[in-house]
């Protein structure tokens, strides 16, 4: 299916003077879901497109950093203006960085030379939900390839002039009208399939979590099945702006912490254990050691792919 953008749709243009300078491509790299994310492209122009779906609509939205402390915005759609409004969110106004001492010379020297990175807040909370639940379990690529396939055919043409291929986020009742093929042509086990349903028929009750306290928001995530601690922060660091939420349980993660601190591998509760100085901005922390020092060795073995069309 060839998805062509909807064209003719309203515009709203602003732009956004943050109080602190804002690296928009660095603070919003991880709401893309791999490379061919339906929902967020960069192009040759220097501009970030992204699509989300809000309480008034889907819209599409363009940033071009026109410097670190002036960010210009276009947006398309129903959404338009909500899209618009959620921009400071977005990027990282309500990300306090008073508190943050980095300690460590590597850390503080990383700190340096990313001043612009925030904790962004899309504050969209199935729309970061579901590719959470599909990234559970697999490696990136077969979650990407699920995330992209389910949003070209069950997702809808991006409003206004964005580039060929973008899509919007179906709403709840979207995901419930999913048949289960569907989901076992995109590679999605049933078990996925089963959570993602389930997220989907309680979605106002997570919504609400916009306005919870970090540990509530993360118990009424929690109470869906399927739905644990690694989704739960995975979901927080998004859609929430949690600078402490950490992915506990993720298969990479305590060994690339562990290696850029200590320089070992460890397990995740030595992970935390390492973490703890930061808290309050421990994904802060995770966010500048994946920009500055890297991956650990991969050594283990690695996660098979898995095609559960085959089953």
């Amino acid at each position: 299916m060839r998805a062509e953008p909807v064209t003719g749709a309203r515009e709203v243009a602003t732009s956004y003077m943050p109080e602190q300078p804002v690296d928009v491509r660095r603070t919003l790299a991880r709401l893309a879901r791999g490379r061919h994310d339906p929902t967020f492209r960069t192009t040759p122009d220097g501009a970030l497109w992204r699509t989300s779906r809000y309480r008034s609509g889907p819209a599409t939205y363009r940033l071009v950093q026109a410097s670190p402390e002036r960010v210009d915005v276009r947006a398309w759609g129903p959404g338009a203006d909500e899209a618009v409004e959620s921009v400071p969110d977005l990027l990282g106004a309500r990300d306090d960085l008073r508190s943050f001492d980095p300690v460590r010379p590597d850390l503080r020297d990383a700190h340096r030379r990313h001043p612009g990175l925030r904790v962004p807040r899309t504050g969209r909370v199935l729309e970061a939900l579901v590719p959470a639940v599909l990234e559970q379990r697999v490696i990136g690529r077969t979650a990407f390839e699920a995330w992209r396939w389910l949003l070209v055919h069950h997702g809808e043409p991006a409003p206004g002039p964005a580039p060929h291929g973008m899509r919007v986020v179906p709403d709840a009742a979207g995901w419930l009208g999913v048949p289960s093929w569907d989901f076992h042509r995109a590679g999605v086990d049933p078990g996925r399939a089963r959570t993602v349903r389930a997220c989907a028929r309680v979605a106002p009750r997570l919504e609400e979590t916009t306005s919870m306290t970090p540990a509530d928001a993360a118990r009424r995530l929690q109470a869906v099945p399927g739905v644990g601690p690694w989704t739960a922060a995975e979901v927080a660091q998004r859609a929430l702006g949690d600078s402490d939420a950490v992915s506990v349980g993720d298969y990479h993660l305590a060994a690339d912490v562990g290696w850029a601190l200590v320089g070992r591998r460890v397990d995740d509760a030595t992970m935390l254990e390492l973490l703890e100085p930061w808290r309050g901005h421990r994904y802060r922390v995770v966010r500048l050691l994946e920009l500055t020092r890297g991956p650990a060795p991969r050594r283990g073995p690695r996660l098979t792919i898995q095609d559960h069309r085959r089953s």
